[in-house]
């Protein structure tokens, strides 16, 4: 991209009779920063397009798109720290382009969007004692005794702390435990979330039991221990913080190596009497015994508002077994089990449930099909909660199937509705048209309708944009990656020609993809009457 190559010409001609090209020095981020600003505020396609920031405006996102950036370059540079960083450069390069065009897209923030992003990044510090800033990097035992003198001071009012972020090795792990130990008891949340990033096995069993035994005995609400490839070992490690828990609300396991053996670790070690509100499993490999084992927890855990189990390998055997738990939690608001492989079984277990508080629900690839889809769909709308957002992507749902009941539950939930994400499935023109109806009166509260990848043709695509383009918070209609004409994209944009940031891209749009369909169920029939 062209931001790219100015990108390299202007940040970098000052450090290149350097060995290393990564890191870059602060005045080479400052550079990068000004020109973000400049290409936010100076008049160009994009942002004829979409609209210029202030300068006050476009200085905040700037050094929020340098600092994400510059994330994931270091992230980058990790796997490859022997060499000179020119991948590195490259990621942060086309992170930064990339990021500018996202934050134009999104246009001019109104300032009470911008307050209140601050109040939440902000609040309450005086209580958090945070060291997670800056790039990942491991820590020494003279490092951590520098950095956390703070909590060290007398009367200070510590109750939050985090440490993700620094990788620590026995002796600053020593150093770190130490002064939990004399801190534990005014502690309510800890993350310790990467903190063992790339140490060998037998070391990182080693931290976490020394952070285990300094915290054992406190009284947390909030417990993070994502980001670390803990396994059985790791998990009990961890067992004299665990088993001392018996006020835990919140507890996260994010990519954090929970295999089927370590899943049943936890469940050993978190007290019966569990007050869990928020429960969240991401990107593990538990599988069904380990989702059998997860949901003993869930059952013990009549409190649980928010679970999350989403990528974690999980079959239809623990799929029921996790829906089936799930049943018991009728104060559950937030409920996200994406990307496992359930199939259409456990879909049909979870309509058995009355969820009337569910606010939120992520079905996306579970292969549900339309059994499955039917199944919760008709539950959905026999219940009473106000559904604000509804996503079942790559469920393989069909026109013919289950189109007619999510439309039906779509109406059920028309005053609450905020986003819908169908994405990936296969209801063609006749269930986009479904759906279409269904968004034509109300939903006043609906913002996202996404129907990308559907083979939905002309026909559908104008009746979801005639459904949607009225509506007064509405902000997206993505049917990329469908079957429009050339002129059915001209109409389409036609109708949104005074909201043209209200329609998503139609670069993937494949307006021969009709009579690819036509070819194949041709050759399908074919096979048929051979067989026969």
């Amino acid at each position: 991209m062209i931001f790219q190559n100015m990108f390299f010409q202007d940040c970098f001609n000052t450090d290149m009779d350097s060995v290393k090209l990564w890191p870059p020095g602060h005045s080479t981020r400052q550079i990068l920063v000004d020109r973000i600003v400049r290409n936010l505020t100076t008049p160009s396609i994009l942002t004829r397009k979409y609209g210029l920031l202030s300068k006050e405006e476009a200085e905040d996102d700037a050094k929020q798109i340098e600092s994400a950036a510059f994330a994931a370059a270091a992230k980058q540079f990790e796997k490859e720290p022997d060499t000179d960083g020119g991948s590195a450069i490259q990621v942060y390069a086309k992170e930064s382009s990339k990021l500018m065009v996202e934050f134009i897209k999104a246009g001019p923030k109104h300032k009470e969007d911008r307050d209140t992003i601050t109040e939440l990044t902000t609040f309450d510090n005086e209580h958090v004692f945070d060291i997670s800033g800056g790039r990942r990097a491991f820590i020494d035992a003279e490092e951590a005794k520098e950095l956390l003198k703070p909590l060290k001071e007398p009367g200070n009012k510590f109750t939050k702390i985090r440490f993700s972020n620094r990788s620590f090795g026995l002796p600053a792990a020593h150093v770190a435990a130490s002064v939990l130990s004399m801190v534990k008891d005014q502690l309510t949340e800890v993350d310790l979330s990467d903190i063992v990033s790339r140490r060998p096995e037998p070391e990182a069993v080693q931290v976490m039991k020394m952070f285990s035994t300094a915290l054992e005995g406190s009284n947390l609400s909030y417990l993070n221990l994502s980001n670390n490839a803990l396994g059985e070992k790791g998990v009990r490690a961890l067992g004299g913080i665990l088993k001392s828990q018996g006020s835990l609300v919140e507890l996260y396991f994010m990519n954090a190596g929970i295999s089927q053996e370590a899943a049943k670790a936890v469940c050993e070690l978190i007290p019966s009497t569990s007050k869990l509100k928020i429960l969240h499993f991401r990107h593990n490999m538990m599988g069904d015994e380990g989702a059998v084992a997860i949901a003993q927890l869930v059952k013990g855990s009549p409190n649980l508002e928010d679970f999350r189990c989403s990528s974690s390998r999980i079959g239809s055997v623990g799929g029921v077994a996790l829906a089936e738990a799930l049943n018991t939690c009728t104060l559950l608001k937030k409920l996200d089990l994406r990307d496992n492989m359930f199939g259409p079984k456990p879909g049909v277990a979870l309509s058995q449930s009355r969820h009337t508080n569910l606010t939120e629900i992520y079905l996306s690839y579970l292969n549900l099909e339309n059994e499955g889809t039917i199944a919760l769909v008709n539950a959905l709308k026999q219940l009473d909660s106000t559904l604000e957002i509804i996503e079942m992507a790559g469920n393989n749902i069909t026109s013919e199937g289950a189109a007619k009941a999510l439309a039906e539950c779509l109406i059920s939930n028309k005053h609450s509705l905020t986003r819908i994400n169908l994405s990936e499935n296969e209801l063609k023109d006749a269930g986009a048209m479904m759906i279409a109806n269904a968004l034509g009166d109300g939903f006043g509260e609906l913002c996202v309708v996404d129907l990308s990848a559907n083979r939905v043709e002309t026909g559908g695509a104008v009746a979801l944009a005639k459904a949607v383009v009225g509506k007064p918070g509405f902000r997206l209609l993505n049917i990329n990656g469908n079957f429009l004409s050339y002129d059915g994209v001209e109409v389409v944009k036609g109708i949104f020609k005074d909201f043209p940031r209200m329609l998503g891209p139609l670069d993937q749009n494949d307006p021969r993809g009709h009579e690819l369909d036509e070819l194949q169920s041709k050759l399908k029939d074919l096979e048929m009457k051979r067989k026969d």
